[in-house]
């Protein structure tokens, strides 16, 4: 190549042959992927961006019908629906507790209210505890029921109403763990207002009262016997308690504190210990831990919003995190927001955005191999007319004329289809590295054609192309 001179790629330009204009189509193909694969690594981020941010679309059952419970849940989904625009809860009506448990456990919605003595679903775990209700045996006044096993052949009242069905069963396993068949205790179930007046007709020598230590149903059956006997009504001593929870994990012992359901006289005169059961907000156990936080932080923290609207909210607590039951544990997403507070919550997000980090890291990873592997096959594409001609000049000095006169056709059809794509394709190096190549060829065929003379016979090639002025 030292021979070789600079072309005047303008005039090559002007070359008989008609240049192409036409891209290559691997290199339009590689283009078009390139675009694809950015499209779809957006997509794929706005995609996981939106599944993993905290929205969602619940089920939520709404407790038996014309319940304290009823009146929660609507007051919960109207404070939600201000404080959380992006979770929305649709209620499913249920007629009991029974029924709601059984919806949670068949999957046909996602957060239900159950109480934890009453057919617990197999896979619910504790969002929140939204009351904590004392199961209370309530007796008239100078009463000689001094234990459980003296129900035997007595007659107790129930209070009716949209849990009367699941009272009656407590009252049955109460009884089934001192071994009083409950034939052998008769019950009947009557409104608030008759009790007082039942009792007082010796009809009934008892009253099972569910409710908070606070106004509620064991409230008021007591200020309905009092009213009906002019005395003060006790609450039966179960001491055993904390055994009964043990057998039966739907029930916990507790201390009832003197005059919890009555300030003057005192009712109970003393501290009592009984048995209690509590209504939770239960989701099921494929509920993700970002959700499950999320539902319950948004219950503890609007919880004075949800008292404006009913009274039920002030009794709202959190479970224990550390809760081992084996009914009804807590949410392992709620225990982790319980223990670390917002952290542990924010913790929760940063663990799925390492996930979606992950993706994208990965997607970017391909993404890149992809461009690699066309950009270098864009290099080879752009060095292979180089390359050619450099082999054309290696040829040149050997050919005869009838080879000579293809190199030459092979070599303007090289130069029309470089020089003749779009400004800016072919960068300025190769731009460089080509005319030289071009010219070594040019050089090498004129040098081969001067020594093979004129043609003295009729030629079958094409006549000879311009010779290319030099860029002096």
């Amino acid at each position: 190549m030292s021979n070789a001179t600079p072309i005047d790629l303008q005039h090559e330009l002007k070359s008989p042959v008609p240049p192409t204009t036409r891209k290559p189509r691997h290199r339009r193909r590689g283009r078009l992927l390139v675009g694809v694969g950015v499209l779809l690594l957006l997509a794929a981020g706005f995609a996981l961006a939106h599944f993993w941010s905290p929205h969602a679309n619940l089920r939520v059952t709404t407790g038996p019908e014309g319940g304290a419970l009823q009146r929660f849940m609507a007051a919960f989904v109207s404070v939600s629906a201000i404080q959380h625009p992006r979770v929305h809860l649709e209620l499913l009506q249920v007629p009991d507790l029974t029924a709601g448990a059984k919806a949670l456990e068949d999957g046909r919605t996602d957060l239900a209210i159950v109480r934890s003595d009453a057919a617990a679903p197999s896979n619910a775990q504790t969002i929140v505890i939204l009351r904590r209700d004392v199961v209370a045996l309530v007796l008239p006044p100078h009463s000689k029921i001094s234990s459980v096993a003296g129900l035997a052949g007595k007659t107790v009242g129930i209070v009716a109403g949209p849990v009367q069905v699941n009272n009656a069963q407590a009252l049955d396993t109460l009884l089934s763990f001192f071994n009083v068949p409950a034939k052998d205790v008769h019950r009947i179930f009557l409104p608030v207002a008759e009790l007082g007046q039942a009792v007082q007709e010796k009809k009934i020598e008892a009253v099972l009262a569910v409710g908070p230590m606070a106004p509620g149903e064991v409230v008021d059956v007591v200020a309905a016997l009092a009213r009906a006997t002019k005395g003060t009504p006790g609450i039966l001593a179960i001491d055993d308690a904390e055994a009964i929870g043990k057998r039966f994990p739907g029930f916990e012992s507790i201390d009832v504190p003197v005059g919890a359901f009555r300030a003057r006289p005192a009712t109970p005169s003393d501290t009592v210990t009984t048995l209690a059961v509590t209504y939770r907000f239960a989701a099921s156990e494929l509920m993700t831990n970002v959700v499950a936080a999320a539902i319950a932080r948004s219950i503890l923290t609007t919880k004075t919003k949800l008292m404006a609207a009913t009274p039920l909210a002030n009794q709202i607590e959190a479970p224990d995190p550390d809760d081992k039951s084996p009914i009804l544990p807590v949410h392992p997403g709620v225990a982790a927001y319980l223990s670390g507070g917002d952290q542990s919550f924010l913790d929760q997000f940063q663990q799925y955005f390492y996930v979606i980090g992950i993706g994208t890291s990965i997607m970017g990873s391909v993404f890149a191999l992809i461009s690699s592997y066309w950009s270098r096959r864009r290099c080879d594409d752009d060095w292979r007319p180089i390359r050619r001609l450099v082999e054309i000049a290696d040829e040149a000095p050997g050919a005869e004329r009838l080879a000579l006169e293809a190199l030459e056709r092979e070599t303007q059809t090289i130069a029309s289809s470089v020089l003749g794509r779009q400004p800016g394709v072919v960068g300025a190096e190769r731009l460089s590295a080509f005319s030289t190549a071009l010219s070594h060829a040019r050089h090498a065929l004129d040098s081969r054609k001067a020594t093979l003379g004129p043609q003295t016979g009729p030629s079958t090639g094409p006549k000879p192309t311009p010779t290319l002025v030099a860029v002096q």
